[in-house]
């Protein structure tokens, strides 16, 4: 969604609540009935040590499938590193989801190189599976506290958008 047409989605949404008090929900985060219930998963990390979804169950979770050479993801990475550090003692965590064929020994370097914060795992077929299929890099899922799929952004998003999503969820 562009900057104007996100825009005019909140005007809409301010026009159609009035002053009645209701907080606008941003065009990318489903509506709290609609959410569907993220799949659990166990993958290392690359300290070896044990990493599931399920371990953030009362965060919000920015959960990034992601490769090392995919342009758009190196334009979003800077964006999830400010958003950890920003965020995260208000209860946000990144998960980072490395699609990459050749594992650790291309995702370390790249993850030094730009200075990623936030937790890293190496993804697979079966992982992406689970989630409906992770058919472009990058693909971020947005998950509530509850452990639930609150958005789905498919591509090279903006950083507002994420920033908005997020900010809803650690309000709601």
């Amino acid at each position: 969604m562009t900057h104007s047409s996100l825009l005019a989605a909140t005007i809409a949404g301010l026009l159609l609540c009035g002053c009645s008090g209701h907080v606008v929900t941003a065009a990318s985060v489903k509506a709290d009935k609609d959410r569907k219930p993220a799949p659990d998963f166990m993958l290392k990390d690359a300290e070896g040590k044990p990493a599931r979804l399920s371990d953030y169950r009362g965060k919000v979770v920015l959960l990034d499938f992601w490769e090392t050479t995919c342009v758009p993801c190196k334009v979003e990475i800077p964006w999830f590193v400010e958003l950890q550090r920003k965020l995260r003692d208000r209860g946000f965590e990144t998960l980072g989801v490395a699609m990459d064929e050749a594992g650790w020994e291309s995702v370390k370097p790249f993850a030094a190189k730009m200075g990623i914060n936030y937790r890293l795992v190496i993804g697979n077929e079966q992982l992406a599976q689970s989630y409906g299929g992770v058919d472009a890099l990058p693909t971020t899922f947005l998950i509530d506290r509850a452990g639930r799929i609150a958005a789905v952004h498919v591509g090279l998003t903006g950083k507002q958008e994420f920033e908005s999503g997020i900010e809803e969820l650690l309000q709601e």
